[in-house]
């Protein structure tokens, strides 16, 4: 089976993102599992879109779908989850500062989504607008890790470690894809 991508760099970024999100998505399935529907549905909604994700990547990968339908589902699910875990449904933090400091990076990172990722002109963007989604949903996770880590542990808390930090994981996968990507849709070291 042909890969879009031949340099190994390309194909390791691809796959530790395929293989980190499959086992974050798998703790967290068995976290809907174990805490029950009732309680942890939202999780199994955000997983719906991830699974999603990692699906159009694999389908990518090997040339099973075109760089504009790429570009604009993944960028449809991704930023579903935006808006459901981080501004409709945002978890609730004791530190109000940081709270909206959250919420602030969350909306700038749905206005870029949709501004590099939904406009025609997609393929124009720049290697660094494309880091940019990367360094900001680095930054919410982060700030949610430190929210996590210096509340007392209970049995959420792997869970919750685990979740918030699928999404930057799936971006890191996104943005390996489309950095190697040409004007046109063509890959980089793909012969055209």
């Amino acid at each position: 089976m042909e890969t879009r991508f031949k340099k190994k760099s390309q194909i390791i970024d691809v796959g530790i993102t395929a293989v980190a999100v499959i086992l974050s998505v798998g703790i967290m399935l068995y976290g809907v599992s174990h805490f029950g529907l009732a309680d942890a549905w939202p999780e199994l909604v955000l997983n719906l879109f991830y699974i999603a994700c990692i699906v159009m990547m694999a389908m990518y990968f090997f040339n099973r779908l075109d760089s504009q339908r790429f570009n604009y589902w993944t960028s449809v699910c991704v930023g579903v989850t935006v808006i459901l875990r981080d501004i409709l449904f945002p978890p609730p933090l004791e530190n109000y500062p940081i709270h909206l400091i959250c919420l602030t990076l969350s909306v700038l990172l749905l206005l870029m989504l949709t501004f590099f990722y939904a406009r025609k002109d997609w393929e124009s963007y720049t290697k660094r607008t494309l880091w940019m989604l990367f360094i900001i949903d680095m930054v919410i996770a982060g700030l949610y890790h430190y929210v996590i880590y210096n509340n007392p542990v209970n049995e959420y808390t792997t869970y919750l470690m685990t979740e918030i930090w699928i999404r930057p994981t799936i971006i890191y996968g996104l943005v390996a894809c489309f950095v190697s990507e040409l004007p046109g849709g063509a890959a980089k070291d793909t012969p055209a």
